[in-house]
């Protein structure tokens, strides 16, 4: 039904596999098509009551899918073509994320390999997360010259804090599953051959809650968290693609 995606419900689960291995599962206008597709079915789909989102292969998403320039030969075609295909990208990312995140559904990220911009953005919009040993997860945007944005800078706060959300948007250091569960990211670590299986005893633990007192208690942490988001939603895409636009983000 998909071509970038992986997309089974049964038994009120709900499992989401981004499904571009050859190429790392990265981030591209078609993908997000998809994927903004898929979380309208589960919105509106009152028989899923857990979601799962996994990648295939050895990487959950590797960020941003680069190979839209990859037959240009031409620099200054190059920097329009990927700054038009940037700047619809990250208006994508933000809605979609934003979606996957209100889902009245719990959510779970199953990160099975390396977590990338994007990809790391795509793991903070869900509710709970898992990790196998050593994933190793960063941001890359400021060494790329532009801001952090489709939300992942007032859901990165949310989680951890002032001091450590900076420390991570602006050194751009990579960091591994272990460090980021000590610092309370990550709800837990499995071996990757347990990850799957993990995932889904859990999402079946998640089913014996009462489904409106669970949904209720998600959406209310939510509107605590979110009360950030909302306040930097409506610049937080136009400050990105400002920035694309000046010389240090072309070289980035």
């Amino acid at each position: 039904m998909y071509d970038n995606f992986l997309f089974d419900r049964s038994d009120e689960i709900a499992t989401i596999t981004l499904n571009r291995p050859e190429k790392r599962n990265p981030i591209n206008e078609s993908m997000l098509e998809e994927f903004e597709d898929i979380v309208r079915i589960l919105r509106d789909d009152g028989s899923t009551r857990t979601v799962i989102v996994t990648g295939t292969g050895n990487t959950f998403c590797a960020g941003a899918d680069l190979s839209i320039v990859k037959n240009i030969t031409e620099p200054a075609e190059q920097k329009r073509i990927f700054a038009r295909a940037r700047s619809r990208r990250i208006r994508l990312i933000s809605r979609t994320f934003g979606m996957l995140e209100n889902l009245e559904q719990l959510t779970i990220a199953a990160v099975n390999g390396f977590a990338v911009g994007g990809g790391w953005g795509l793991a903070l919009a869900c509710d709970f997360h898992f990790s196998i040993p050593g994933a190793q997860y960063w941001f890359p945007e400021v060494d790329l010259g532009v801001p952090l944005s489709m939300g992942s800078t007032a859901r990165l706060y949310s989680s951890i804090g002032a001091v450590r959300a900076k420390e991570v948007i602006l050194t751009c250091n990579r960091y591994k599953a272990e460090e980021l569960e000590r610092w309370g990211m990550i709800n837990r670590i499995f071996e990757e051959k347990e990850l799957a299986n993990e995932s889904v005893k859990f999402a079946k633990f998640l089913l014996d809650k009462p489904a409106r007192a669970a949904t209720g208690s998600k959406l209310n942490v939510n509107a605590l968290s979110q009360v950030l988001a909302r306040e930097m939603s409506s610049f937080d895409p136009d400050t990105f693609i400002h920035a694309q636009e000046k010389e240090d983000s072309k070289i980035g």
